[in-house]
């Protein structure tokens, strides 16, 4: 038999509720009785969904994090951001030049950055924002693509930045015309699209598709990793 889980308190959107102490943000949630509809996606810490803010008690920080992966302390307060409202301009990637006049054009505001490193800060994937935003005001697209490629958009970066940039959509841009245009063809890749386009993995692919979920998970976890 389990032993009994101490019940901490914790303020959900200002309302005080008692949860299971060592939950994360999410499952506190929903042992208060909320239904997730928003704000919720892997639960694995990935995808950026569930970005939230909190204040825990005796600390007059305003802290940025995923529900997924934060746990609750007692006291703490917290509100889930579902959606951090930014403009995304619409262009085409073929028309556009890997540089710094790309950016001058759809994101002028990126150099507003006055490097106080707020949006490093609030990352909860410890990316080094504002390294990415300077490399891309110096036209350094490719260091900024590499510096960005684990951003999952969450939003909290921008929610935090006293310039009011959106840098997840910078690094996006960054990336597409880093992949257009500066990125090294791969063989490799031009070799397996024409294995897919005849047909080759069919009979894998079906065999995965159809794996009971618990072979599905040992076959994921039991493959060989390469690190180049």
């Amino acid at each position: 038999m389990s032993a009994k889980r101490e019940m901490i308190d914790v303020y959900i959107s200002g309302e005080l509720f008692q949860v299971p102490e060592g939950s994360t943000i999410i499952s506190s949630m929903e042992y208060a009785g909320f239904q997730l509809k928003r704000g919720v996606g892997c639960r694995e810490g990935y995808c950026g969904a569930c970005a939230t803010v909190y204040r825990e008690k005796g600390d007059y920080k305003l802290k940025g994090g995923l529900a997924c992966q934060t746990v609750v302390t007692d006291g703490m307060a917290v509100a889930m951001i579902p959606f951090v409202p930014a403009e995304k301009p619409t262009y085409d990637l073929n028309e556009l030049e890997a540089d710094v006049s790309t950016f001058t054009k759809l994101f002028p505001t990126v150099f507003r950055c006055v490097s106080c490193n707020t949006c490093t800060k609030a990352c909860p994937q410890e990316i080094q924002v504002m390294d990415y935003i300077q490399a891309i005001i110096r036209g350094d697209i490719e260091r900024a693509a590499n510096l960005s490629f684990d951003c999952i958009r969450c939003g909290l970066c921008a929610l935090r930045c006293p310039s009011e940039i959106v840098q997840y959509n910078n690094a996006i841009l960054a990336r597409r015309l880093y992949a257009k245009y500066l990125a090294k063809k791969s063989p490799e890749l031009d070799t397996r699209l024409k294995e897919l386009d005849e047909c080759k993995y069919d009979k894998e692919i079906e065999e995965v598709k159809n794996m009971p979920k618990d072979k599905l998970s040992e076959k994921y976890y039991s493959r060989e990793i390469k690190i180049s």
